[in-house]
This record gives structure tokens, sequence and C-alpha cells, in this order.
């Protein structure tokens, strides 16, 4: 369930802009009143703020947010206005881009989300980028790495219900002998990871616990060699298998982060399961933590904090 708040009577889109145009003008920017307006607002009515404020003011919004907003708050800002197909593919670039690719990300697109909007996102990156996902990320990986990620940005994978039990039979097999053999770069592992659907890969895993008595993601985190492919393994594992445990994990590792917080993994997550399912995200922390998301983004300083809180349902 989504955390986002929207007030049962929303002003029009005109109004809106026109309060936010109110909001920059002065020494400074009134934060508080950018915040009260925009992390109220679903997808369908930030476009329509966009458009109203363009027409209006012939000026771009998002732009205009940027020169009157600064720092973490204004990234977080900045993310949640696009539409989500184009901020997913805004996500994949710079994970792309980072000195050391942030292949988690690219892993959640291609695991979590459905066929039809990693489908969009890659639609989205082309238009943005002139150039498709999968060029990049062939060009900015390696060897099995490399042939893991571009097969999976590149997947459409059955997305109904349907799972063949004996499929799942044979197929965890061959997942165990990989992994007993440390094989675990044999195109058989990575067909299975890059093609199967959702529900089919789960009863995988769900058979390869029950015949050999541990995780296949507790398995693979046991062998240190080759450790960035058998990692990125594990996310891909871990996406597929549990995505609110998995999001839990990225949210509660960037709080913890030594010495601050890693802000950009918390935005990540919030701007984009904000009207999907952060409700159980927040669920999961809670019950993983024994404190609730909400006091732990609370150590947070700011704009930020308040923007970030406001998305949790605050």
């Amino acid at each position: 369930m989504a955390t986002l708040v929207v007030p049962r009577d929303v002003p029009s889109a005109n109004v809106d802009a026109e309060a936010l145009r109110t909001a920059f003008k002065g020494w400074g920017s009134d934060e508080k009143a950018i915040i009260a307006i925009l992390a109220h607002r679903n997808a369908i009515q930030r476009r329509h703020i966009r458009i109203a404020y363009e027409q209006l003011f012939q000026e771009d919004l998002i732009k205009r947010l940027e020169s009157e907003i600064s720092g973490h708050f204004e990234r977080a800002v900045y993310r949640w206005m696009l539409d989500p197909e184009d901020r997913d593919a805004v996500l994949a670039n710079i994970a792309i881009r980072k000195p050391k690719e942030d292949f988690a990300v690219l892993v959640e697109l291609s695991c979590i989300y459905s066929p039809e909007e990693l489908l969009g996102v890659r639609r989205a990156y082309q238009q943005r980028y002139k150039r498709s996902l999968e060029e990049d990320v062939a060009a900015s990986t390696n060897d099995d790495l490399r042939t893991l990620l571009v097969g999976l940005v590149s997947a459409y994978r059955y997305n109904g219900a349907d799972v063949d039990l004996s499929l799942a039979k044979s197929e965890a097999e061959r997942l165990e002998r990989a992994i007993r053999d440390k094989t675990f770069y044999h195109e058989d592992v990575i067909r299975i990871l890059t093609t199967r659907s959702r529900p089919q890969l789960v009863a995988t895993f769900n058979h390869y616990k029950d015949a050999y008595g541990i995780s296949i993601s507790k398995q693979l985190s046991s062998d240190k060699a080759g450790k960035e492919f058998t990692e990125a393994l594990r996310t891909v594992i871990q996406c597929i298998d549990d995505p609110i445990k998995y999001y839990e994990k990225v949210v509660r590792n960037a709080i913890k982060r030594v010495g601050k917080s890693d802000e950009d993994a918390l935005t990540r997550v919030v701007v984009s399961r904000a009207e999907k399912d952060l409700r159980q995200i927040k669920e999961a922390y809670h019950k993983r933590n024994s404190v609730t998301l909400d006091d732990a983004v609370s150590k947070e300083s700011g704009d930020y904090k308040r923007f970030i809180l406001a998305l949790l349902g605050n």
C-alpha cells in the first residue's frame, strides 16, 4: 500500500502552480509551502502542475525548483517531480555512471518492476539519453557481470501466475550444482535468472530451500570468490524472492551508514515506492528494527527530513 497522502479536495493545477510561484518570490523560497503542495500530489497531479506552471509562467517548474532549493532536499524533489518512468531512467543512468557501477539499482528495475514497467523505463531512457539502456549497461560492465545485467535489463518476463513445479525442481537442482561446483557464471544460471517469471523463480527458490536445507541466497553468501558477480546474483534472488524485505534492507543500510545516512539510497526507495508499497516497507522496517521508519528518518535534518517524512505519510 502507498503512503502518499493526497487531500480529499485537491486544488486545480493552476492554483497549485500559482501557489508555487508565490513560494518562490522574495529572498529565498518558502520550502514549507513547496512541501505542502508537492509532497501531497500523485504522479498525474504533479504532471498537471508542471504543465500548468509552464503555460502560466513560460518557465520549466523543475528547473525553477533546482534554482530555488539545494542539497539532498533538491535531489529528492527533483526525482519526485519527474514522471515515474523518467525518474527510473535517471536513477539507472546515475547508477551506470558511478565510479563503481551500482548494479543494485539495475537489478531492482529488472526484477521488482513488472515487464511493462521495465519496458516503460527503457523507453524513457532512450528518449532522454538517445541511447538504449542495454548499450549503456554493456559499455559500463565487463565479462559475466555484463552478460547478467544486459540480460536482466533486456528481459520481458512472462507476467502470469502459472508455475511449472517440475521445472522448478529441475532448475533448483541445476542452480545447486552450479553453486556446489562454483560455476556461477554458467549460461544456464544466467538464463534461468534472466528469463523465468517471478512466480516460477520463487517456486524454484522454495524448492531449493526445501531440498537442500538452506536458502540459495545464504548458500551464495558463503562463497567469496568472484564476489561482485555472486553479490549481483544474491541481489537478483532477493529482489525476486521478497521485494519488501529487500527494500527494508536497503533503507536500513542507508540509515545506519557510519558517519551519515546514505540519502541517495533512502531517497530512491521513498520516492519510487511512496505510491506503491512503502507502507509495507515501513511495517517490515519496524518489525526488523523495533523502531519506526518515521523515527529513524527524524534523525535527518531540515527540509529534506520534512519532505521525506511527508512522503512517508506524515
